[in-house]
């Protein structure tokens, strides 16, 4: 007799794709891997900003501390420079390791003490929402810097040592719009992110064995004295659990 706590299983004998069918999709699967050097690339472009960052440095310590030859105004400017480049590299990293991650293959940093916070849930809207914020850290710094370079503006303009126009009055509020551009995208990509984690129609009750043993257990009567029971679909050949009865799958 066979086990009543044991789902009964149907015996599929329809065959699966064929061996064209799945070269093919191997092929299609494999072809993520094209995106590798993209993300070689820009770690490349990281090592340039590291060097950028650097010489950066190096011109703020020789102009502030040797020389003393810079306002405060400029080393502010110079910081916010160093700041600028820092969330470049923050937002570099952020594609690479995110990226690779969701579009080529997973990174196996499971219980290492610097893996980031993040990359555990990461996916396609989470990726979009965390670089929609870098980019309007990145745009806020930049409309710092305006303001302060705005201080001295005379006349609606602020020109250079060569009289070239550098800031004006219309250059400072596209600036300020397309910021709240960003910030009103950055909203809206959040919105959609919690809008599909609240969405009722896409969870769905996933059937386990447990489940399927608890609704058993908590019927009074007989499973084998009723007309309902669990089916299970299993490729040819496959080895049945002991205790499974096979049923035909055309009734």
């Amino acid at each position: 007799m066979a086990n009543p706590r044991l789902p009964l299983i149907e015996h599929s004998t329809r065959r699966g794709p064929s061996a064209a069918s799945r070269t093919l999709a191997g092929f299609i699967f494999a072809s993520r891997w094209l995106q590798a050097p993209l993300y070689l690339g820009l770690i490349i472009a990281q090592g340039v900003y590291v060097v950028l960052f650097c010489v950066e440095l190096w011109h703020l310590v020789h102009e502030a501390i040797i020389l003393g030859q810079i306002s405060e105004t400029e080393v502010m400017l110079s910081v916010l420079a160093l700041i600028d480049i820092v969330m470049i590299a923050n937002l570099l990293i952020m594609v690479i390791i995110g990226g690779y991650e969701t579009f080529v293959s997973k990174i196996r940093v499971e219980g290492h003490h610097d893996e980031p916070e993040w990359l555990s849930h990461v996916n396609t809207n989470l990726l979009k929402v965390k670089l929609a914020v870098s980019i309007i850290s990145i745009s806020s710094i930049h409309l710092l810097k305006t303001f302060i370079e705005v201080g001295r503006m005379d006349h609606g303009t602020v020109r250079g040592a060569e009289g070239e126009v550098i800031y004006s009055s219309t250059g400072v509020m596209w600036e300020v719009l397309i910021h709240l551009a960003f910030i009103v995208s950055a909203l809206a990509l959040a919105w959609i992110d919690r809008m599909s984690k609240h969405d009722p129609s896409s969870r769905h009750d996933q059937i386990t064995a447990g489940t399927v043993e608890a609704e058993l257990m908590g019927k009074d009567t007989d499973p084998y004295e009723s007309t309902e029971y669990v089916t299970v679909r299993l490729p040819a050949g496959t080895q049945l659990p002991d205790g499974a009865q096979v049923v035909d799958g055309s009734r």
